[in-house]
């Protein structure tokens, strides 16, 4: 427990000082890269999503019309 209690505490404080000499605007190409790659996530589980909600609304349309027409 001790052997792990002092392995947090060593590396902990370094996550600290990983980033601190980046001046604040200055994120570079990577940052970038990743925002556009997590957009594309964002986008690709949007499309199916808006597919699958304009589908199911129009099933629910159909079906309420073939309802009317039996009756």
């Amino acid at each position: 427990m001790k052997t792990l209690a002092t392995l947090i505490g060593t590396i902990a404080p370094a996550t600290a000082f990983a980033a601190a000499n980046v001046p604040a605007g200055d994120e570079g190409i990577f940052v970038w890269i990743f925002l556009g790659f997590f957009a594309m996530i964002v986008v690709g589980q949007l499309v199916p999503a808006v597919m699958l909600i304009i589908g199911l609304a129009k099933g629910i349309v159909s079906k309420t019309k073939v309802k009317d027409e039996v009756q």
